[in-house]
């Protein structure tokens, strides 16, 4: 039974929401604001936290930037649920390393595909080969998800982990923003066209500008 964390401060939203997870046989729990999700979040480590963006005390986006700087809930997929329907909006959700965005009104149906579709890849991901990747000064650690570079590590938010470490599976090779974008988010998440683009600068911030080369018009590769 996978446990979901559902943070908003309209009881109403919350209620429909533990409603509709509680019929799949989802393990529900709530909260109602940003600190009360990060609390929550340390207590009970949840399988994926569903988050409202505009809240009192803390909002969803620094609660998702404290959340993925944690290395004990940096790992936990985060769906934003916000009835701010701009680009940029959705955007800065993925800046704070949010993994999914669903606008509201929340239409159940929507919901629940997208909370097993993450869920299936996240339990997809925990059974893959535990592996090393060694490039020089850059080790990615797929079994504990850490980074290493110039001797020190780095904290990476889940899709910009999974992001680099999909490019260096194959160095050299170009590959498509389709294809990034199916095996790393799959074809059941919808995301911008930008999406990619944020990852990729905020991954290049922290590797001094290397290793990600953009090749105009089709993708991006891995490269020393």
């Amino acid at each position: 039974m996978a446990k979901i964390l559902v943070v908003d401060d309209e009881q109403d939203i919350l209620e429909l929401i533990r409603h509709s997870l509680n019929k799949e046989g989802f393990e529900v729990h709530i909260a109602m604001n940003g600190q009360q999700a990060i609390d929550k979040a340390k207590q009970i480590i949840p399988d994926l936290i569903l988050m409202d963006v505009m809240m009192p005390i803390m909002d969803g986006m620094e609660a998702c930037r404290q959340l993925k700087e944690d290395s004990t809930t940096k790992n936990i997929p985060i769906v934003f649920l916000t009835a701010r329907s701009e680009e940029f909006a959705e955007l800065a959700g993925f800046e704070a390393g949010a993994d999914d965005y669903v606008a509201k009104p929340i239409r159940s149906r929507v919901l629940l595909s997208r909370i097993k579709a993450i869920l299936r890849r996240q339990s997809g991901s925990t059974r893959e080969e535990s592996q090393k990747i060694e490039f020089g000064n850059l080790i990615i650690d797929r079994e504990k998800f850490v980074i290493e570079y110039n001797g020190k590590s780095l904290q990476f938010p889940r899709k910009e982990f999974e992001l680099l470490s999909f490019l260096a599976s194959k160095p050299g090779r170009v590959f498509s923003r389709d294809e990034i974008l199916e095996n790393v988010w799959g074809n059941e998440v919808l995301v911008v066209d930008r999406t990619i683009d944020v990852h990729v600068r905020k991954i290049r911030e922290k590797l001094d500008d290397k290793f990600i080369y953009t090749v105009k018009g089709v993708g991006y590769k891995f490269e020393i």
